[in-house]
């Protein structure tokens, strides 16, 4: 089983947009990508100092995969730490992201890396 989180700006499912911080986001987008269910869970975590981390939290959650569009080096390497492949997303919503992670075209946080690359949107 995969479990992939999506940062996502509210309860939109599949058709929501992503998140361009992934501590900040309202919410997950979870897929399982066995079964193809769809969760939206809210973000509970705190940003930055002062609570569990939205990284501490996806943990509970067994995600396997995180698609993000910015995550900052705390949480990239907490999430790396923990066994979750990180990935980098220019997609506007959160199907972009999954069809382009199945497709192959998203790259995979490297080495001490910490933020995805900057958005090409116009």
């Amino acid at each position: 089983m995969v479990r992939v989180c999506i940062p996502s700006m509210g309860w939109g499912g599949l058709d929501e947009r992503i998140s361009e911080h992934f501590g900040r986001a309202p919410t997950f987008t979870i897929i399982d990508l066995d079964t193809g269910k769809v969760e939206v869970i809210m973000n509970t975590g705190r940003h930055g100092y002062g609570g569990p981390m939205p990284a501490e939290k996806l943990k509970d959650w067994r995600i396997d995969v995180l698609i993000c569009s910015g995550i900052g080096p705390r949480a990239a390497n907490l999430l790396k730490a923990s066994g979750v492949e990180v990935y980098c997303s220019n997609s506007r919503t959160v199907r972009e992201a999954l069809e382009d992670f199945k497709a192959g075209r998203l790259q995979r946080l490297q080495g001490e890396c910490s933020t995805c690359p900057e958005r090409r949107r116009p």
